[in-house]
């Protein structure tokens, strides 16, 4: 029998063959992603009756996985069908979020690493409303990023996400939505949950990928679409002054897509033309991949 126990919205897993309802229960305290942290996810969205990019973040799933040491049991499109039968389980009145997952069972004793051969794999799929088009707050963390020679940031590997949190929950002590996190060498790698552009004189800036933040699927999706329509985004290195000085501050996501920031410490910020145009050329895309 498989357990469950209610979950904070409308939920539905999908794991070893059928699907369930609630937060149900699938890890014992011997698994060894319960108590070494041996586990990936994946987040893509359903909204307004679209799931753009669905296929990539399938794909990087099983990337993730790889990296860090499992073995991945599904094929992306397989996640991708799994998803759209999952999804007729929901009224379509709010988002989905949509949150494939591989975890190992098995491994060595404290740090030896997982038994690939014993890799599971859950599809959770469940309702979360985007946040506000209006905009969010941040202020500089005083956590880092860390580099790939300290932990594994080529995955979305779950290990990584206590230190995002702990960012997020220092600068909501400070009166801010979310945070600037820096890079081991003190410049502007992300916020604690999106990646994060800036304009200055009408040209598009973002952190280059330097292999301490996870380059998004939306960041590179609004890229391409900025330029088709004729704005450049330039990577670089851009350092904490650069954001306080900017004309404008956006985010790209997968939780909430394209959002601008609207105060960086005690600087209040308008959202800007790039920022709309940005929301506005995603949401057209978008919708034009709906199927049927």
């Amino acid at each position: 029998m498989t357990l469950a126990t209610p979950a904070q919205s409308a939920t539905w897993t999908y794991v070893d063959g059928d699907w369930h309802e609630g937060n149900v229960a699938i890890l014992g305290p011997r698994s060894h992603a319960m108590w070494l942290g041996t586990s990936v996810f994946d987040g893509a969205r359903w909204f307004e009756g679209v799931a753009p990019d669905l296929d990539l973040h399938a794909q990087r799933v099983n990337a993730s996985a790889i990296s860090l040491g499992l073995k991945p049991t599904m094929e992306a499109d397989e996640i991708v069908a799994l998803t759209m039968d999952g999804l007729k389980k929901f009224d379509g009145k709010t988002a989905v979020y949509i949150r494939p997952m591989y975890w190992a069972e098995h491994g060595g004793y404290m740090g030896v690493p997982a038994d690939p051969a014993s890799t599971r794999f859950c599809l959770c799929l469940y309702e979360s409303p985007m946040i506000s088009p209006d905009g969010f707050s941040v202020t500089v963390s005083p956590f880092r990023r860390p580099t790939i020679e300290t932990m594994p940031t080529n995955a979305k590997a779950g290990c990584l996400y206590p230190n995002n949190g702990r960012a997020i929950l220092e600068a909501k002590m400070r009166g801010f939505d979310n945070a600037l996190v820096l890079d081991m060498l003190g410049n502007v790698a992300e916020t604690g949950s999106s990646n994060i552009f800036m304009v200055k004189d009408g040209h598009v800036f973002t952190p280059a990928a330097n292999g301490t933040f996870l380059s998004g699927i939306t960041r590179a999706r609004s890229m391409a679409l900025l330029a088709d329509y004729g704005f450049r985004t330039t990577e670089k290195t851009l350092t904490v002054r650069d954001f306080l000085e900017a004309d404008e501050i956006f985010s790209t996501g997968n939780h909430s897509k394209v959002v601008p920031v609207t105060r960086i410490e005690d600087r209040d910020l308008q959202p800007g033309p790039v920022a709309r145009k940005t929301r506005e050329l995603y949401w057209e895309w978008a919708h034009s991949t709906a199927v049927g």
